[in-house]
């Protein structure tokens, strides 16, 4: 192969269509729908099209790169979102001209911190799946070191009778009401979820834009306390999440019950599982849903900051 015949160029909207194409016949693991990678490109609350760089030769797609920023604990976080090279011409040095291509943005926004895919807000996996192996050593001779990993557990909507309704109705009786989110709802939602969850927000009101709305809230005194959603990522797939519970009500089983009405919900719009993305808890889910391990990722950076890598 000619290398010097590979141009890189900025994503154009017309390459839509072919990019869609290209990611599904070179992601062997995973299948990208028109949808997902609206959401992922042009849905994302950072989107810049000049962050998204393909590798061509001869007006075909040979790499595809998206990166974005994110401003997290008074850090800068440079994420590469989707990345994939086409696998006959892997190896060819068209990798090493994209990652350059990122890095030099990166470079110019002072980043500190490099991850891959496990963008918070709005992301395709949590990580690297391992089986993609080849992107491991890749990644790995260019410095990133693995930090952490994570998992997606899968659940089986046919399995169990997810409903809640008596529980909902003692829960009631106790001064604590559990109800769909209304529209109503919206502003002091995104307020409870900024004091305790900052980096769900966007997720949430995501979820709120389903219809019907996919978020599920629990009250006490008035006051929203906890909450459960899906559809906040990845629509359309049965993505579950996030969830979360004030420390006031931890305890009493509100999460269980705000995860089967997400569940039934799913079950409701036809789905046969859904994925339970970048679990901490695994025996919550396991014990509650018997959620079984489907996928395994792993977390890489590279840290910048402080290493005169910039100089």
């Amino acid at each position: 192969m000619e290398k010097n015949n590979i141009k890189l160029r900025i994503f154009k909207d017309s390459d839509f269509s072919q990019v869609l194409s290209f990611l599904n016949k070179n992601l062997e693991f995973d299948t990208v729908s028109s949808g997902i990678l609206k959401e992922k490109i042009y849905e994302d609350p950072y989107f810049d099209i000049n962050n998204i760089h393909i590798a061509e030769q001869n007006n075909k797609i040979l790499g595809f790169v998206q990166a974005v920023l994110r401003d997290i604990n008074k850090q800068r976080y440079g994420y590469i979102k989707l990345f994939a090279v086409d696998k006959a011409y892997r190896r060819c040095g068209i990798g090493t001209k994209l990652y350059n291509q990122v890095f030099k943005y990166f470079k110019k926004e002072k980043v500190d911190i490099v991850r891959i895919y496990d963008v918070p807000l709005n992301y395709f996996m949590p990580g690297i799946d391992p089986r993609y192996t080849p992107a491991l050593c890749f990644f790995e001779k260019l410095g990133f070191k693995k930090f952490d990993e994570t998992c997606n557990l899968k659940v089986d909507l046919n399995n169990k009778n997810w409903d809640v309704s008596d529980k909902i109705t003692e829960l009631k009786e106790a001064g604590i009401q559990i109800t769909r989110a209304e529209d109503k709802d919206k502003q002091k939602l995104s307020e409870f979820v900024a004091d305790e969850w900052k980096l769900w927000v966007h997720e949430v009101e995501t979820a709120l834009k389903s219809k019907p709305k996919a978020v599920f809230i629990a009250r006490y005194k008035g006051k929203i306390k906890a909450f459960s959603a899906y559809n906040g990522n990845n629509i359309g797939t049965a993505w579950f999440g996030p969830m979360g519970t004030h420390p006031d009500l931890r305890g009493k089983g509100i999460g269980s019950i705000l995860l089967y009405l997400c569940l039934q919900d799913m079950k409701e719009h036809g789905f046969k599982y859904s994925t339970i993305p970048w679990v901490g808890p695994i025996s919550f889910y396991s014990h509650y849903a018997d959620a079984f391990v489907e996928r395994v990722f792993w977390r890489y950076e590279l840290k910048i900051k402080n290493t005169g890598i910039y100089e």
